[in-house]
């Protein structure tokens, strides 16, 4: 099956006149994994990218991940702003892994949060694998390695069995076969599954019983939004602002979320712009029930002129 695009989920509005749609897609299930509401493909198989994480870091514990901080779990599945606690503690799981930023094949970047970037770029600094958002993947794919007894040379290879197992992870929590392999950007593999897989997956990590692998990796997110995106991040602002759901996005217009009890949410949008993605997952949650003042926070992305507010980027679904 190959993706086929989605509806018009989304509008860009600029004084007054609408100037432009975004297309998608994005399934909506009940707390039982039913399917309440969808619009554009939710069956075929598209690259959640790092919404694929939460998945991975079970499929790390799985294989022997040693962390049990739950800060540390939460890095690990992190698409992390490069603040400098969000770097310090990558450090720190390296250093307990006996390695260092050196043993990283995410690529030298600046920080992909502003505030971070603009930090770095006045101290007179460049771009660091560090610095990059998925080093506290990457970190915890090494620690796995380490534990298992596993080659840290070549960790990131789709044949390492240390991806062999993440695949496992993943294919499991979704209950989908990936239906390919690509390379993210950050360099290690990226498993393709459907918007509906993507979803049900999240809802089973919230909803697994107390003290498994996967609600371990739920709780860790929750309890430490800030680590698994920054300051300023969305996914960050939206567990704070619902409590006891998980969110995490992707590249590529992707966004996953689930709340125990209530259901779960995944999107993409197709041109991959981040600023329809937000105003339509606060939809899609209204749909579910929910209801909190960070979701109108979300429902309208500003479009400026001049540097001024001069319209909004609106859900149409």
């Amino acid at each position: 099956m190959t993706y086929e695009g989605g509806a018009q989920l989304a509008e860009v509005v600029r004084s007054g006149f609408v100037e432009g749609t975004h297309r998608g897609s994005v399934v909506v299930l009940d707390a039982t994994g039913a399917t309440v509401g969808a619009s554009g493909d939710v069956r075929s198989p598209v690259f959640p990218r790092s919404a694929n994480k939460p998945m991975q870091t079970v499929g790390m514990i799985r294989a022997g991940l040693p962390l049990t901080d739950p800060a540390d779990l939460a890095l690990v599945s992190a698409s992390h702003a490069g603040e400098e606690f969000h770097l310090a503690r990558v450090a720190a799981l390296l250093a307990g892994a006996g390695l260092d930023a050196s043993a990283l094949h995410c690529p030298p970047e600046l920080p992909v949060g502003e505030q971070a970037r603009e930090a770095a770029l006045r101290a007179g600094g460049g771009p660091t694998r560090l610095q990059m958002n998925c080093s506290g993947k990457h970190s915890g794919m090494l620690a796995t390695c380490r534990a298992a007894g596993w080659p840290v040379d070549g960790y990131w290879r789709p044949e390492h069995p240390l991806q062999v197992a993440l695949r496992a992870a993943v294919e499991d929590l979704t209950g989908e076969c990936a239906a390919a392999v690509g390379v993210d950007g950050c360099g290690a593999p990226v498993f393709a599954v459907s918007l509906t897989g993507l979803a049900g997956a999240f809802l089973r990590l919230v909803s697994a019983e107390p003290g498994s692998v996967p609600r371990a990796v739920a709780d860790a997110m929750r309890a430490h939004p800030e680590l698994v995106g920054g300051t300023q991040a969305d996914d960050t602002r939206l567990m704070r602002g619902v409590p006891g759901l998980l969110g995490k996005v992707g590249a590529e217009g992707v966004f996953a979320a689930a709340l125990p009890g209530v259901g779960a949410v995944a999107l993409k949008i197709d041109d991959g712009a981040g600023r329809a993605r937000m105003p339509v997952l606060a939809s899609a949650l209204r749909r579910l029930g929910v209801d909190a003042p960070v979701l109108a926070e979300f429902a309208e992305v500003p479009v400026f002129g001049g540097g001024l507010p001069v319209g909004v980027v609106r859900s149409l679904w």
